[in-house]
């Protein structure tokens, strides 16, 4: 499995010759750039919510590769009316993909598109893949029910949002780390704009106190698990 970082909660995750991103904002991003969206490479979209600066490229990439929206009932319906293929789930849910499992999972946030509409609820996603399990968090407060993903899977990553203001901090990070029991965190939802700039090695000697291994990458970095 190899996972890209592409700015803000923008990812790329290669996984048994499968291309998903996740929550697509580049375009808007300047600190992305360098990243050309009519290069990226999509079989599926995840999509945690409906803010903005999470859906902003999310249809011109899915009318250019055919890409599968995958994410709550709302923001699948809203991409369905627009003629892209897309996949509802709610909370809970579990469906098994040509890639592997995803469970539709429990975050604390809100969710409405750019027009004031409403977005659903929103999510995050636990990816069961043949070989590799990941949670990505979406924009979530720190939350108790963390705690029940691991009765179920085992993880070898967790993406934890760490800008603070509108998602946990860093601190509250550490703790969702606990909650997921996995010590292998990559950090997302950050630096973006002036709410949510951390200190990086600040954050990193927070987490290494604690034993744990947070990952920041610079934007169009990757890792392989």
């Amino acid at each position: 499995m190899k996972i890209t970082f592409y700015g803000h909660a923008s990812l790329g995750i290669h996984v048994n010759n499968v291309d998903i991103l996740v929550d697509p904002f580049i375009t808007g991003n300047p600190k992305a750039s360098h990243i050309d969206i009519s290069e990226l490479k999509a079989d599926y979209i995840l999509v945690t919510h409906a803010h903005q600066d999470h859906i902003l490229d999310v249809e011109a990439i899915a009318r250019r590769t055919g890409a599968v929206v995958v994410s709550n009932y709302e923001i699948a319906t809203h991409y369905g009316k627009l003629g892209i293929e897309s996949h509802p789930m709610n909370h809970g849910g579990t469906w098994r993909f040509d890639f592997g499992t995803v469970k539709y999972v429990y975050a604390v946030h809100t969710s409405s598109f750019p027009d004031g509409s409403y977005g659903g609820q929103p999510g995050g996603f636990v990816i069961e893949s043949e070989h590799k399990n990941i949670y990505i968090a979406g924009d979530t407060a720190l939350t108790y029910d963390m705690k029940l993903i691991p009765l179920q899977t085992k993880l070898d990553l967790a993406i934890l949002p760490l800008g603070d203001n509108f998602t946990m901090g860093v601190n509250d990070a550490i703790l969702a780390s606990d909650f997921v029991d996995c010590d292998k965190v990559l950090g997302c939802h950050y630096d973006t704009f002036g709410y949510i700039e951390i200190n990086h090695e600040q954050a990193k000697r927070k987490f290494f106190e604690k034993e744990k291994d947070l990952m920041l990458l610079e934007i169009g970095d990757f890792i392989e698990l």
